[in-house]
């Protein structure tokens, strides 16, 4: 009887905000309260306590995804780091935060994350992307991004950091009011890009063979045996683990209400043949994500020093949080938290051929198939989890170079790298609708031909 009441609850607040039944299914009622609070705590956590953002504003940028999340009542609990979601009084879920990992959902036992230690971030002087300095910055080409910032803001875009690296330097970034230099910002899909350089490090250091098959032992006894890594990179695998984002579908359980967020997509049947088909799925990097764990120890404390060691310390991430699920294993599709200069790092790494700061962090001979269209039937311009301008009939971006590939996130984050032009674009913010990438980033193009001395 409890139960049935709060459901009846639930639809009435749901008449109440204005979203309609139609087409509702009572699946969808039953599994709501559970995705909106894990959703709800999650994601207001790591807003408040590693974006920086007030309260307040973790809480706008949440209701963007759904006016039900209005319904939510949070509690921050600043002294624990706790982030309590409750919905009507029928369901309640926590995130806790821990130091330099971030946010994660109090799922399952989560005690080996207490212990988890974290060296702290060394600091230099020296010119980005060494340490935190801007020597080079283009007056002009300053004035001109500012220019945009403003103007996508003043439509609406609610864009919060743009930056552009040249030749190697940082010579232009503008910032939104209330972020700087230092904010780590939400990456989304963004950090599918940066799962896929931890595997080609693993291959290139012999710890990890790409041609073995089956890629997990619960595959070995039926047609999943096939998948390769390969496969996966490219979302071609044909695993039935579409992504959808709504309650009780596997995406959106695998992210905000599970303790291991590789269990869902790793049980997926597979529906069609490995290769032919491209699908974009979260639950494939996830997939990824356990290889990486599996490697580098399979606990928390492993997973974390293998980040410190193969990029936090070489490439000198200071403002850089990789976040983890409940079980302790980083959500290499989703959950990457990083200012724009760090995030600029890994473009401008994919553009020097896999190295960065004297540190070789992939082969050579692992970024040129990265790059390359896969081939699948219906969508080639996808290469190993980095968006390509080109392998499909028109390009991506029309009035980019072809050769120009970007990793891409949620609410429209950009790492866009044009290697003719030596030039890496980074774009954070929090739009909901679309983003003109490909006009905007051809402006800045312009201006950052125009104002060359001598032009």
């Amino acid at each position: 009887m409890k139960k049935f009441l709060s459901i009846s609850v639930f639809t009435a607040a749901v008449l109440a905000v204005g979203v309609s039944l139609a087409g509702v299914t009572p699946s969808y009622l039953l599994n709501s309260p559970k995705m909106l609070t894990g959703m709800g705590a999650k994601l207001a956590c790591s807003g408040h306590y590693v974006s920086g953002l007030t309260k307040e504003q973790a809480f706008i940028d949440l209701q963007s995804y759904s006016p039900l999340l209005k319904l939510l009542d949070l509690e921050f609990d600043d002294e624990s780091g706790l982030v309590a979601a409750s919905l009507l009084g029928i369901k309640t879920t926590e995130a806790k935060y821990r130091e330099g990992l971030g946010c994660a959902l109090s799922i399952g036992d989560t005690e080996a994350l207490d212990s988890v230690k974290i060296s702290a971030a060394k600091v230099s002087n020296q010119d980005w992307p060494l340490g935190v300095g801007n020597s080079h910055i283009n007056p002009q080409w300053q004035q001109s991004l500012a220019q945009r910032l403003a103007q996508d803001n003043l439509a609406g875009l609610n864009t919060r950091a743009l930056l552009v690296i040249k030749d190697g330097q940082l010579v232009a970034e503008s910032y939104a009011p209330g972020f700087n230099a230092s904010s780590k910002l939400l990456g989304w899909s963004m950090a599918k890009s940066v799962t896929s350089l931890l595997l080609g490090h693993l291959e290139m250091n012999g710890q990890l063979d790409f041609s073995h098959k089956p890629v997990f032992s619960q595959w070995d006894a039926d047609e999943r045996a096939a998948i390769s890594i390969d496969d996966l990179l490219h979302m071609s695998s044909g695993l039935d683990f579409p992504e959808t984002y709504e309650p009780g579908a596997g995406a959106t359980d695998m992210l905000f209400a599970v303790h291991h967020a590789a269990e869902l997509p790793l049980a997926a049947a597979a529906v069609r043949s490995t290769g032919e088909y491209f699908e974009y799925s979260s639950g494939t990097t996830n997939l990824l994500s356990k290889l990486i764990y599996e490697a580098s120890g399979a606990t928390p404390q492993s997973n974390t020093d293998f980040l410190q060691k193969t990029l936090i310390e070489p490439l000198k991430l200071k403002d850089f949080v990789f976040e983890t699920d409940p079980s302790g294993m980083s959500v290499g599709s989703s959950y990457l938290y990083a200012s724009a200069r760090e995030w600029a790092k890994f473009g401008q790494l994919m553009l020097n051929g896999g190295e960065l700061n004297d540190y070789r962090l992939v082969s050579e001979n692992w970024v040129a198939p990265a790059l390359q269209p896969n081939e699948s039937d219906n969508t080639k311009s996808y290469g190993y989890q980095f968006w390509l301008n080109r392998g499909d009939d028109a390009l991506r971006w029309k009035d980019l170079p072809g050769e120009s590939f970007a990793a891409l996130g949620n609410r429209k984050q950009v790492v866009m790298v044009i290697p003719s032009q030596e030039t890496v674009i980074v774009r954070l913010g929090w739009t909901s609708g679309s983003y003109p990438t490909n006009t905007n980033f051809s402006e800045i193009l312009s201006f950052l031909q125009s104002d060359l001395p001598g032009s």
